[in-house]
């Protein structure tokens, strides 16, 4: 079984350096464990530190410059799809709730997980 996610669950990126804490913004009334509850539409997660995917133009630019050495860039993810699968049997305000085995896409070509949630003890199917 899956554990629910809520704000401040800690996000990694395969091409990210540092983790970073799940932004709660596609509703602002359901809770668990008295925090915001996620949903798949909380898609846009701030920044993984600095970023090495040859896939981002600015880390493809910089590494040209040191004539191919892997030159990371500050990250900026884009994120245009939500998260996968989530639960789409669990709606919270009309959206699936997002549980801790689904992943995020990044457009450069990055795999965003939750490593970390503080909801570890509220399972969902």
């Amino acid at each position: 079984m899956a554990n629910s996610v809520v704000q401040t669950a800690l996000c990694t990126c395969t091409f990210g350096v540092a983790p970073c804490p799940l932004t709660v913004s596609s509703q602002q009334t359901v809770q668990t464990c008295n925090m915001l509850q996620a949903t798949i539409m909380d898609n846009k997660p701030p920044t993984f530190g600095m970023c090495s995917s040859l896939a981002n133009p600015s880390v493809a630019s910089a590494t040209s410059a040191a004539l191919g050495v892997l030159t990371p860039m500050p990250c900026t993810p884009v994120t245009p799809a939500p998260w996968a699968p989530g639960a789409p049997t669990v709606l919270v305000c009309g959206k699936p709730l997002l549980n801790n085995t689904s992943k995020l896409m990044c457009a450069y070509g990055g795999v965003i997980q939750i490593s970390m949630t503080p909801a570890m003890t509220v399972q969902t199917p």
